[in-house]
């Protein structure tokens, strides 16, 4: 696979990764600013949209922002689990770390994180 490609528009503040360019996708709603593009029948990234980019980037004093990835919950188990073999997976896997919140035994809580520095150092 070639070196993904990294866009940025500034006016609606939303960076576009792009592993597979011109390449038609379905989108999966991971959470209302993270969009996952994917080739269903062949189980693949097409690429990932992030909206409100500047915010999803954005550190905090503690380090870098988590987000839950609330939009799983509506998906059907095909399509979820079909979205959590490519977060897990490269390229995937080398812009959003998947991970989990646990506030009860009983509970997961779906998580994701950006990283920054892949971004930043492509774009550069």
């Amino acid at each position: 696979m070639a070196e993904p490609q990294i866009r940025y528009d500034e006016p609606s503040d939303t960076l576009y990764v792009s592993f597979a360019p011109g390449e038609s996708a379905t989108g999966i709603e991971l959470n209302p600013h993270i969009l996952l593009r994917v080739d269903k029948k062949n189980r693949r990234p097409i690429g990932i949209t992030l909206l409100d980019f500047s915010i999803l980037a954005q550190q905090t004093e503690l380090g870098a922002r988590s987000f839950p990835l609330t939009g799983l919950a509506e998906l059907s188990p095909k399509t979820r689990e079909l979205a959590i073999d490519l977060l897990r997976s490269a390229p995937v896997n080398e812009y959003l770390v998947l991970s989990a919140y646990t506030p009860a035994a009983c509970e997961t809580i779906p998580i994701t994180l950006l990283r920054t520095e892949k971004i930043l150092q492509q774009a550069a």
